[in-house]
């Protein structure tokens, strides 16, 4: 009895055993098989994500080259005909403000170089003629008031026969101008104001010429800088324009315009400074169109391209002797006779 009872739990103790190992080597075997199957997937999974990687970047085009804006490296080679060699332009986008002192400063010189008979292009002999002469350039050409100033001035020549002058006989003269009523009030007006409180002079101050009929700072400028030889900044709308296309300033207020300009250059050159650029706005930086292809300044310019690029057409566009033509003046100084410029016609010639 005692033998066939350990021969019964013998046989169980090995059946029990067998079937640990058993469901041992099951789950060894299945935890090898998801393992397996799990690392099957990941790289099915990124094999497929590649390949839509690389489907993906064939089929996205690359981003357009952006076009280089090429700028003639020498302005007056231009004018002269010949092919100069070529610069890139690079805008200013971020410009420090000594890189855009030194660019002002380096177009101020290139322009003195280009326009050194650079003038007020108003006839006048004197600052009674000059101021009245600017007061009259509202609204139209210095040619248009160039050739009705001689018949005003011969019959009027002082302060005080304009300002005792009959308003419709000055009316009748400046008929050529525009605004011929409203301009008439101003030069009498001024006139009379001068006679009664200047002695029938020209002040040679800002905050007293600025007191005159239709006197404002701009004609105040202009004055002083030319009649009396103290600095100024002449802000008309070419200077205005031009300085605005080269980023020298985005203010619109001429008041605001004239300060941010004059911070770039030292005093004694604001008044040569506004020919120059006034020149260059007449001449080839035109509102409309300008000639970039014949521009002395194009490798500075961050507006270049902005008008024609051709050499040849840009050429056809420019004004004045620049392009041949009379200038504004009847009675131009001497320097602009011998540097190839001509005086303009008297009213009703030609």
């Amino acid at each position: 009895m005692k033998k066939a009872a350990s021969t019964k739990q013998t046989t169980a103790a090995k059946k029990a055993a067998s079937t640990r190992q058993t469901t041992a080597a099951k789950k060894a075997a299945s935890t090898k098989q998801t393992t397996a199957a799990k690392k099957a997937a990941s790289k099915t999974s990124a094999a497929s994500a590649a390949k839509k990687a690389s489907k993906g970047a064939a089929v996205k085009k690359a981003p357009a080259a952006r076009k280089v804006v090429v700028a003639p490296k020498k302005a007056t080679a231009r004018l002269k005909g010949t092919a100069p060699a070529k610069t890139v332009v690079h805008p200013p986008g971020d410009e420090s403000r000594t890189a855009l002192v030194r660019r002002a400063r380096r177009i101020n010189r290139e322009l003195a170089e280009v326009f050194p008979y650079a003038h007020p292009e108003l006839d006048f002999e004197n600052p009674f003629q000059l101021v009245v002469a600017t007061v009259l350039s509202a609204q139209t050409t210095d040619l248009r008031v160039n050739q009705t100033t001689p018949s005003l001035f011969a019959k009027y020549p002082t302060p005080e026969d304009l300002a005792a002058a009959n308003p419709e006989e000055v009316e009748e003269i400046l008929r050529p101008c525009g605004f011929f009523r409203a301009k008439t009030k101003s030069v009498t007006g001024l006139s009379k104001a001068l006679v009664e409180d200047f002695g029938g002079e020209v002040p040679g101050r800002l905050e007293d010429l600025v007191k005159l009929p239709g006197v404002g700072r701009k004609t105040a400028f202009v004055v002083l800088g030319n009649a009396f030889g103290r600095p100024g900044i002449t802000v008309d709308t070419h200077f205005q324009r031009l300085v605005r296309r080269w980023r020298w300033t985005g203010e619109s207020d001429p008041d605001k315009i004239e300060a941010a300009i004059g911070a770039l250059f030292p005093k004694s050159d604001w008044t040569d400074l506004s020919h120059h650029v006034i020149w260059h706005g007449r001449r080839i930086c035109h509102a409309r169109k300008p000639a970039c292809g014949a521009c002395p300044i194009a490798p500075l310019c961050p507006a270049y391209g902005e008008g024609e690029t051709d050499p040849e057409k840009a050429k056809k566009l420019l004004k004045y002797e620049k392009g041949g033509f009379p200038g504004q003046r009847l009675k131009p100084p001497q320097a602009y006779l011998d540097a190839g410029g001509k005086p303009a016609p008297p009213l009703g010639a030609g």
